[in-house]
């Protein structure tokens, strides 16, 4: 067989050709007879449902990432792409003259362990259409301001500065990627930069909605889905994602194997992160789902993030997995993989798919790592695992004055770059045309070296402030992490107004440092003054437990008051005579209130135990429309009752509220607040009554 047939042949398999049913005895003819091209060639139709599709073959780019640290000297044409006598003269040069054109792998994604960065995941919105119960609090998280997010043009952007150096494959996650309105012009936007050197486009999903849009994606260069799925069972599946829709995603998994049937040639994995107690009973029929699909399964050690109730007795590792698998299926061999894979491959003898073991718990794969991420809101992070994060969003921003660059924006620097260049220079991407470039990759080189050898251990990482992982992809900093210091920032950095107490905990920069708060949360450096401060809010803006050690034991007291006003004077007569069908309704709420009392620290998440002396609640009928509530609470400890004071004086509020809602919907509770409090360090303190002492 010749040379290029038998590269072909190779592209066929290893899905670089793409083909439909219809046309592949045709399209391998045609590869056949045209094979003693000296260029390896594309095959692909123009459309999945074409009952007589259009063959177009194109020349494939070479597998050489091609780094051009400066513009050459050649031009591209206006529109930014090559013309047809340069795209001759590339196909004119043999393998052994490109291999000689290469250009060393770009230095601003190199670390100093010589990892080369060429993979980069972005995140493109934060909202997600489930709960999963290992990804994000049940109530979900604080979504940022559209504006703090990063625009379509501006992903574009960044993901051109990546590709043109040396970035070879990008993921968009999220959240859920597939519920951002533009996914799919933003997948062909990014798609385009295959000719600048992209090769895979990829996405991570809980399918969810992906069999909707999936045929558009793959037509703009979706390459990969990895899916998302815990469970096989559906009542399960509501369980684990606090969603229904387990058949939607099957819906999208069929869809997926029939277009590879067809020649889409998808790489498909399904994620499933796998919880002692929840889903470790699943592993076997995930691993049956290899039998006869071309699927690679693969199992996730559970992880520590924000809001997942993350425990070590949770987490099922990786040889727990290995001894369930292989008590049924003892010959189960292990596969060689890419040196950058994430997972372990396996594969049982005689099953289509495969099997992968995501073990960053037990086993970490921190040598070949060769990832990057940026965040929705624009953070670069160089380690999952890792909370220092630099912001790019704001780099780029500059050239708008701090403004998103939206499709307007984008146009007119498009026409200032050529102004400027009178064309865009080749070996860049057209979108490449931010002024500050070569900022943003001092910016991206300086993080890109900080990276550590690994990761911080299991012990560290369970402690670790990160963000929840639907904030990611997915605040205080292990011991073992080296910072940026101050004379390792660019020139175009300063650190003068970055607070003292961030500069050895975060990248430095007076506009580019940003906690993980959706919020866009900034800290000042008032940390020596006698402004007042929050008592649960950390150094690095972290809510935390007050510490109470310290404190001496003394009595303490809290009142507090408030009112429940009804809109006519029945409810009141209806009370009074013990006509309400749900009964006693002072008597019930007075229970409900102190009861509310003891339990103050299960509601109100800082609050410290409290083993409260004495709790009364008062209900006075007051005029012909309205309850006043009073609550006074008291103990001997370390810490004051407020809390216990408000939580009673509202829960009794509540309960008269829900009492009386069938004959007055017009119920308003209204002036809950503290009327007194003593003990401690600010003594006694009253309401309306001047002490001149701080409150503690």
């Amino acid at each position: 067989m010749p040379v290029a047939t038998r590269r072909l042949s190779r592209h066929l398999q290893h899905g670089r050709l793409q083909v439909t049913p219809t046309n592949r005895t045709t399209v391998l003819t045609q590869v056949r007879r045209i094979a003693s091209t000296s260029s390896p060639i594309q095959v692909a139709s123009s459309s999945y449902h074409d009952a007589s599709p259009q063959i177009r073959v194109e020349p494939v780019r070479p597998a050489v990432t091609l780094h051009r640290p400066t513009p050459p000297s050649h031009q591209l044409p206006d529109d930014g792409h090559p013309g047809e006598q340069s795209s001759r003269a590339s196909l004119s040069k043999s393998r052994k003259d490109r291999l000689g054109d290469a250009r060393p792998f770009s230095d601003f994604l190199t670390d100093t362990f010589h990892r080369q960065h060429d993979y980069l995941r972005i995140s493109v919105t934060e909202r997600c259409n489930l709960r999963c119960v290992y990804c994000m609090p049940e109530e979900g998280v604080p979504l940022s301001p559209s504006k703090s997010l990063l625009t379509t043009p501006e992903i574009v952007m960044l993901s051109s500065l990546f590709v043109s150096q040396g970035v070879t494959k990008i993921r968009l996650t999220g959240g859920e990627p597939t519920v951002r309105r533009d996914i799919v012009p933003l997948m062909q936007q990014i798609g385009s930069l295959r000719a600048h050197g992209l090769r895979e486009l990829c996405l991570t999903t809980n399918g969810l909605s992906l069999h909707r849009k999936l045929d558009a994606m793959v037509e703009a260069g979706l390459t990969g889905v990895n899916l998302s799925l815990d469970t096989l069972d559906p009542w399960q599946f509501q369980l684990m994602t606090r969603r229904a829709g387990f058949s939607a995603v099957q819906k999208t998994i069929d869809r997926i194997l029939e277009l590879n049937r067809a020649g889409a040639f998808i790489k498909l994995k399904i994620n499933c992160v796998v919880m002692r107690g929840l889903n470790d009973r699943e592993i076997l029929p995930f691993v049956e789902l290899t039998r006869d699909k071309d699927i690679e399964v693969r199992f996730i050690e559970y992880m520590p993030f924000d809001g997942n109730k993350w425990s070590k007795g949770k987490m099922f590792s990786y040889q727990e997995m290995l001894d369930v698998i292989r008590s049924r299926y003892p010959d189960l061999e292990r596969s060689v993989g890419h040196k950058n894979d994430t997972s372990k491959t396996y594969q049982v003898p005689g099953f289509v798919g495969k099997l992968g073991f995501i073990t960053s718990m037990t086993h970490n794969f921190c040598a070949t790592c060769n990832r990057l991420r940026i965040t929705s809101d624009g953070n670069l992070k160089v380690c999952l695992f890792g909370n220092a994060e630099v912001s790019v969003r704001d780099i780029l921003r500059k050239v708008n004055q701090g403004e998103p660059i939206d499709q307007e924006a984008f146009e007119a620097l498009r026409q200032a770059a050529a102004d400027r260049t009178g064309v865009l220079p080749r070996g860049y991407p057209p979108q490449l045309i931010a002024a500050n470039y070569e900022e943003l990759l001092k910016v991206i080189g300086i993080a890109v070296k900080e990276k550590k050898a690994k990761h911080a251990g299991l012990g560290e990482l369970e402690h670790m402030k990160n963000r929840p992982m639907i904030l990611i992809d997915s605040s205080s900093t292990p011991s073992s992490y080296r910072h940026l210091t101050s004379r390792s920032l660019p020139s175009t950095l300063t650190s003068r107004s970055v607070p003292t107490y961030l500069l050895n905990n975060a990248y430095h920069g007076s506009n580019y440092i940003r906690l993980f708060s959706t919020a866009g949360r900034r800290l000042t450096a008032n940390n020596d003054d006698n402004s007042p401060k929050l008592t649960h809010v950390s150094s690095t803006g972290a809510a935390h437990m007050v510490s109470i050690s310290e404190k001496t034991p003394t009595k303490r007291l809290a009142s507090a008051k408030c009112t429940v006003r009804f809109s006519s004077p029945l409810p009141l007569t209806l009370i009074r005579e013990n006509q309400i069908k749900k009964g006693d309704v002072l008597g019930v709420a007075r229970i409900a209130g102190i009861m509310a009392a003891k339990r103050t620290p299960d509601l109100i998440p800082l609050c410290h135990p409290i083993a409260l002396t004495h709790a009364e609640v008062e209900l006075n009928p007051t005029g012909e429309k309205e309850i006043e509530i009073s609550a006074t609470v008291s103990c001997d400890g370390k810490t004051g009752v407020e809390m216990e004071a408000l939580t009673a004086a509202s829960a009794a509020a509540l309960t008269v509220y829900d009492m009386c809602k069938a004959v007055d919907k017009g119920m308003v509770v209204e002036g809950l607040r503290v009327v007194l409090k003593e003990g401690g360090r600010s003594g006694r303190w009253e309401e309306g009554v001047s002490t001149g002492n701080k409150d503690e």
